[in-house]
Protein backbone atom coordinates (compact mmCIF):
# COMPACT_ATOMS: atom_id res chain seq x y z
CA UNK A 1 0.00 0.00 0.00
CA UNK A 2 1.54 3.78 -1.49
CA UNK A 3 -0.14 6.80 -0.70
CA UNK A 4 -0.19 10.26 -1.84
CA UNK A 5 -1.96 13.34 -0.07
CA UNK A 6 -1.65 16.94 -1.60
CA UNK A 7 -3.34 20.29 -1.15
CA UNK A 8 -3.64 23.50 -2.99
CA UNK A 9 -5.09 27.12 -1.62
CA UNK A 10 -6.32 27.44 -5.88
CA UNK A 11 -6.44 30.55 -7.10
CA UNK A 12 -8.74 32.64 -5.40
CA UNK A 13 -8.83 31.99 -1.69
CA UNK A 14 -6.38 34.15 0.48
CA UNK A 15 -6.24 31.07 3.23
CA UNK A 16 -6.20 26.61 2.45
CA UNK A 17 -9.57 25.72 4.98
CA UNK A 18 -8.27 21.95 3.16
CA UNK A 19 -6.39 19.74 5.39
CA UNK A 20 -5.70 15.78 4.75
CA UNK A 21 -3.52 13.21 6.31
CA UNK A 22 -3.12 9.78 6.35
CA UNK A 23 -0.47 7.00 7.43
CA UNK A 24 0.24 3.24 7.07
CA UNK A 25 0.41 1.48 10.00
CA UNK A 26 2.77 -2.00 10.31
CA UNK A 27 1.20 -4.40 12.72
CA UNK A 28 2.26 -8.38 13.20
CA UNK A 29 1.99 -11.02 10.66
CA UNK A 30 3.69 -8.44 8.51
CA UNK A 31 0.07 -6.74 8.13
CA UNK A 32 -1.07 -2.76 7.64
CA UNK A 33 -3.47 -0.37 8.02
CA UNK A 34 -3.70 2.08 6.52
CA UNK A 35 -6.18 5.25 8.09
CA UNK A 36 -6.79 8.60 5.65
CA UNK A 37 -8.85 11.03 6.38
CA UNK A 38 -9.36 14.83 4.32
CA UNK A 39 -11.96 17.28 5.57
CA UNK A 40 -12.93 21.11 4.26
CA UNK A 41 -13.33 23.77 6.47
CA UNK A 42 -15.88 26.36 6.89
CA UNK A 43 -16.37 29.36 9.35
CA UNK A 44 -15.67 32.78 9.70
CA UNK A 45 -12.15 34.72 10.64
CA UNK A 46 -10.20 31.66 8.90
CA UNK A 47 -11.17 29.32 11.48
CA UNK A 48 -12.13 27.00 9.13
CA UNK A 49 -8.66 25.63 8.38
CA UNK A 50 -8.42 24.95 12.53
CA UNK A 51 -11.69 22.87 11.70
CA UNK A 52 -10.27 20.77 9.24
CA UNK A 53 -7.55 20.25 11.24
CA UNK A 54 -8.67 19.13 14.10
CA UNK A 55 -11.01 16.38 12.28
CA UNK A 56 -8.10 15.00 10.21
CA UNK A 57 -5.40 14.74 12.91
CA UNK A 58 -8.13 13.88 15.60
CA UNK A 59 -9.98 11.00 13.47
CA UNK A 60 -6.22 9.83 12.92
CA UNK A 61 -5.54 9.15 16.49
CA UNK A 62 -8.80 7.81 17.74
CA UNK A 63 -8.45 5.18 14.88
CA UNK A 64 -5.09 4.43 15.84
CA UNK A 65 -5.64 4.17 19.88
CA UNK A 66 -8.89 1.97 19.62
CA UNK A 67 -8.79 0.39 16.10
CA UNK A 68 -4.97 -1.13 16.39
CA UNK A 69 -4.40 -2.13 20.38
CA UNK A 70 -1.39 -4.56 21.45
CA UNK A 71 -0.48 -5.04 17.38
CA UNK A 72 -4.36 -6.53 17.03
CA UNK A 73 -6.61 -5.37 14.48
CA UNK A 74 -10.11 -4.77 16.13
CA UNK A 75 -11.96 -5.03 12.78
CA UNK A 76 -15.02 -6.61 13.63
CA UNK A 77 -15.93 -3.41 15.11
CA UNK A 78 -14.93 -1.19 12.97
CA UNK A 79 -18.67 0.28 12.93
CA UNK A 80 -18.76 1.21 16.37
CA UNK A 81 -15.13 2.47 16.29
CA UNK A 82 -15.85 4.70 13.54
CA UNK A 83 -19.00 6.27 15.37
CA UNK A 84 -17.34 6.48 18.25
CA UNK A 85 -14.41 8.45 16.29
CA UNK A 86 -16.41 10.87 14.50
CA UNK A 87 -18.48 11.60 17.82
CA UNK A 88 -15.20 12.43 19.54
CA UNK A 89 -14.30 14.42 17.01
CA UNK A 90 -17.23 16.05 16.49
CA UNK A 91 -17.23 17.21 20.16
CA UNK A 92 -14.05 18.43 20.07
CA UNK A 93 -15.00 20.99 16.93
CA UNK A 94 -18.38 22.10 18.78
CA UNK A 95 -16.40 22.87 22.17
CA UNK A 96 -13.69 24.56 20.67
CA UNK A 97 -16.49 26.22 18.76
CA UNK A 98 -18.20 27.26 21.91
CA UNK A 99 -15.69 28.18 24.22
CA UNK A 100 -13.71 30.45 21.57
CA UNK A 101 -15.99 33.35 20.35
CA UNK A 102 -13.56 33.53 17.34
CA UNK A 103 -14.53 29.80 16.10
CA UNK A 104 -18.20 30.49 16.85
CA UNK A 105 -20.14 28.82 14.02
CA UNK A 106 -16.87 26.75 12.41
CA UNK A 107 -17.20 23.26 11.22
CA UNK A 108 -15.62 20.93 8.35
CA UNK A 109 -16.30 17.66 5.99
CA UNK A 110 -14.98 14.37 6.96
CA UNK A 111 -14.04 11.76 4.91
CA UNK A 112 -12.14 8.61 6.60
CA UNK A 113 -10.73 5.58 4.89
CA UNK A 114 -9.50 2.82 6.27
CA UNK A 115 -7.47 0.15 4.31
CA UNK A 116 -7.16 -3.64 6.07
CA UNK A 117 -6.49 -6.64 3.99
CA UNK A 118 -8.32 -6.72 1.13
CA UNK A 119 -11.56 -4.25 2.36
CA UNK A 120 -12.20 -0.51 2.26
CA UNK A 121 -13.74 0.97 5.18
CA UNK A 122 -15.32 4.93 4.55
CA UNK A 123 -16.86 6.90 7.28
CA UNK A 124 -18.08 10.40 5.57
CA UNK A 125 -19.72 13.44 6.81
CA UNK A 126 -20.54 16.52 4.82
CA UNK A 127 -19.68 16.44 0.69
CA UNK A 128 -15.87 15.19 0.44
CA UNK A 129 -15.68 12.44 -1.37
CA UNK A 130 -14.24 8.26 -2.02
CA UNK A 131 -13.85 6.61 -4.80
CA UNK A 132 -12.90 3.28 -5.49
CA UNK A 133 -11.44 2.76 -9.35
CA UNK A 134 -10.96 -0.87 -10.10
CA UNK A 135 -10.38 -1.91 -13.52
CA UNK A 136 -12.55 -0.29 -16.14
CA UNK A 137 -15.09 1.09 -12.69
CA UNK A 138 -14.78 4.26 -11.33
CA UNK A 139 -17.26 4.38 -8.37
CA UNK A 140 -18.26 6.97 -6.14
CA UNK A 141 -18.53 5.31 -2.59
CA UNK A 142 -19.89 8.18 -0.41
CA UNK A 143 -23.59 10.07 -0.86
CA UNK A 144 -22.85 13.85 -0.39
CA UNK A 145 -24.84 15.62 2.62
CA UNK A 146 -25.68 18.37 0.46
CA UNK A 147 -28.54 20.69 -0.85
CA UNK A 148 -28.16 19.62 -4.70
CA UNK A 149 -27.31 16.01 -3.99
CA UNK A 150 -31.30 15.89 -3.08
CA UNK A 151 -31.88 17.29 -5.84
CA UNK A 152 -30.28 15.37 -7.88
CA UNK A 153 -31.53 12.32 -6.24
CA UNK A 154 -35.01 13.64 -6.11
CA UNK A 155 -34.72 14.16 -10.31
CA UNK A 156 -35.08 17.52 -10.05
CA UNK A 157 -31.41 18.83 -11.23
CA UNK A 158 -28.86 16.38 -13.41
CA UNK A 159 -25.19 16.20 -12.13
CA UNK A 160 -24.15 18.15 -14.22
CA UNK A 161 -26.49 20.79 -13.63
CA UNK A 162 -25.49 20.57 -9.51
CA UNK A 163 -21.83 21.90 -10.59
CA UNK A 164 -23.36 25.45 -11.20
CA UNK A 165 -26.41 25.32 -8.92
CA UNK A 166 -26.30 28.37 -6.81
CA UNK A 167 -26.74 26.27 -3.78
CA UNK A 168 -23.56 23.64 -4.55
CA UNK A 169 -22.23 24.68 -1.27
CA UNK A 170 -24.38 24.14 0.60
CA UNK A 171 -24.26 21.20 3.20
CA UNK A 172 -26.80 19.32 5.06
CA UNK A 173 -24.54 17.82 7.71
CA UNK A 174 -21.22 18.76 8.98
CA UNK A 175 -18.65 18.61 11.74
CA UNK A 176 -18.87 20.69 14.65
CA UNK A 177 -21.72 22.51 13.84
CA UNK A 178 -24.32 20.44 16.38
CA UNK A 179 -23.50 18.86 19.41
CA UNK A 180 -24.69 15.32 17.27
CA UNK A 181 -23.56 14.29 14.23
CA UNK A 182 -24.69 11.16 11.54
CA UNK A 183 -21.78 9.41 10.08
CA UNK A 184 -22.76 7.22 7.29
CA UNK A 185 -19.97 4.17 6.60
CA UNK A 186 -19.29 2.01 3.42
CA UNK A 187 -17.74 -0.75 3.23
CA UNK A 188 -16.25 -2.68 -0.11
CA UNK A 189 -13.93 -5.17 -1.29
CA UNK A 190 -10.97 -4.30 -2.86
CA UNK A 191 -7.89 -6.13 -5.07
CA UNK A 192 -3.97 -5.18 -5.42
CA UNK A 193 -3.26 -2.27 -7.90
CA UNK A 194 -7.26 -0.77 -7.07
CA UNK A 195 -6.51 2.93 -6.61
CA UNK A 196 -9.10 4.91 -3.43
CA UNK A 197 -9.15 8.25 -4.13
CA UNK A 198 -10.69 11.29 -1.36
CA UNK A 199 -11.11 14.20 -2.66
CA UNK A 200 -12.81 17.58 -1.56
CA UNK A 201 -15.11 19.71 -3.61
CA UNK A 202 -12.49 21.79 -4.72
CA UNK A 203 -12.18 18.96 -7.65
CA UNK A 204 -15.22 17.31 -7.69
CA UNK A 205 -17.10 20.14 -7.93
CA UNK A 206 -15.44 21.65 -10.76
CA UNK A 207 -13.90 18.45 -12.57
CA UNK A 208 -16.24 15.71 -14.03
CA UNK A 209 -16.01 12.34 -12.65
CA UNK A 210 -14.66 10.49 -16.59
CA UNK A 211 -11.95 13.00 -16.23
CA UNK A 212 -10.86 12.83 -13.04
CA UNK A 213 -11.15 8.37 -13.89
CA UNK A 214 -8.97 9.23 -17.32
CA UNK A 215 -6.32 10.79 -15.31
CA UNK A 216 -6.35 8.17 -12.34
CA UNK A 217 -5.89 5.37 -15.03
CA UNK A 218 -2.60 7.15 -16.34
CA UNK A 219 0.87 4.90 -16.10
CA UNK A 220 2.06 7.14 -13.52
CA UNK A 221 3.20 7.19 -10.09
CA UNK A 222 0.59 8.37 -7.68
CA UNK A 223 2.62 11.35 -6.74
CA UNK A 224 2.47 12.76 -10.21
CA UNK A 225 -1.33 11.66 -10.76
CA UNK A 226 -2.00 13.59 -7.73
CA UNK A 227 -0.63 16.50 -9.15
CA UNK A 228 -1.82 16.38 -12.06
CA UNK A 229 -5.90 16.47 -10.37
CA UNK A 230 -4.60 19.81 -8.78
CA UNK A 231 -3.44 21.11 -12.00
CA UNK A 232 -6.63 20.02 -13.69
CA UNK A 233 -8.74 21.81 -10.68
CA UNK A 234 -6.92 24.85 -10.83
CA UNK A 235 -7.36 25.15 -14.65
CA UNK A 236 -10.71 24.40 -14.92
CA UNK A 237 -11.11 26.76 -12.15
CA UNK A 238 -9.33 27.64 -9.04
CA UNK A 239 -12.07 29.10 -7.45
CA UNK A 240 -12.04 27.23 -4.46
CA UNK A 241 -9.23 24.92 -2.47
CA UNK A 242 -8.46 21.35 -3.74
CA UNK A 243 -7.18 18.49 -1.94
CA UNK A 244 -6.92 15.07 -2.49
CA UNK A 245 -5.77 11.70 -1.01
CA UNK A 246 -4.80 9.21 -3.43
CA UNK A 247 -4.02 5.37 -2.00
CA UNK A 248 -2.62 2.29 -4.17
CA UNK A 249 -3.80 -0.95 -2.78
Amino acid sequence: MIYSCASHIGKVRTNNEDYCGGEIIEIEEKNTVGVFAIADGMGGHKKGEVASKLAVENIICFLKENLIQHENVKIDYIDDILKQAYNSVNSIIHKKSVDNIECEGMGTTLVTAVIYKNNLYVANVGDSRCYLSHGKKFDKITVDHSIVEELVRANVITEREAKTHPRRNHITRAMGTDEMVIVDIFKCSIEPEDMILLATDGLTGFVEDDEVKKIISKDKNIDEISEELINMANEVSGKDNVSVILIKA
